[in-house]
């Protein structure tokens, strides 16, 4: 199974990602429609940023459904349009606010992954949407916190109660900075 994952740093606001969907999902030049949305907060920080659907193993939206009309094919969550009375319950129970609606369309929408050719991935300029296999999600994550601590000089812990430093230089040295008088 694979799913979008988004990187937000990446992005540049173009919203090409919203016009294919559109076109895509809706024939229509209109993004609005489409299944996905780029948030934009301004003034600072200024932080352009894709929503997408997490494609959920349990997801919150078909909880809260009272109609039943939302389930899980072959790993993507689908909306059925004949079952769904559109009370919108799906619109606010959905943790990242990814399911989006429209005055000319009769149900809420969301993504499901273009049947598996997200169009949003083959347009984005900046590849700030891809589509990965679910096995590295979180992968940049988890390389961005390594990196982070690589980068770091020194680390703050408590031992016994007391606030103590433990700097990089005094790593190679076999002590800490508890163990001088320099702090």
């Amino acid at each position: 199974m694979r799913k979008l994952t988004v990187i937000p740093e990446r992005c540049s606001g173009c919203r090409l990602c919203e016009l294919a969907c559109a076109i895509n999902a809706f024939g229509v030049n209109n993004p609005k429609k489409a299944k996905l949305r780029v948030f934009s907060l301004y003034p600072h920080p200024v932080i352009k940023k894709p929503i997408v659907c997490n494609q959920c193993g349990i997801p919150k939206c078909s909880e809260n459904c009272p109609a039943g009309a939302i389930y899980i094919e072959d790993g993507i969550v689908k909306i059925d349009e004949k079952t769904c009375v559109a009370c919108q319950m799906c619109v606010t129970s959905c943790p990242f606010g990814a399911i989006f609606v429209h005055q000319e369309i009769a149900v809420p929408f969301k993504c499901e992954l273009c049947g598996g050719n997200p169009k949003c991935v083959e347009v984005c300029p900046k590849k700030a949407i891809i589509y990965t296999p679910e096995h590295i999600l979180g992968q940049s994550t988890r390389l961005a916190g390594v990196l982070k601590y690589a980068h770091m000089k020194e680390v703050e812990y408590f031992e016994h109660g007391i606030a103590k430093k433990l700097r990089y230089a005094d790593i190679e040295k076999g002590k800490t900075s508890g163990d001088n008088n320099d702090n």
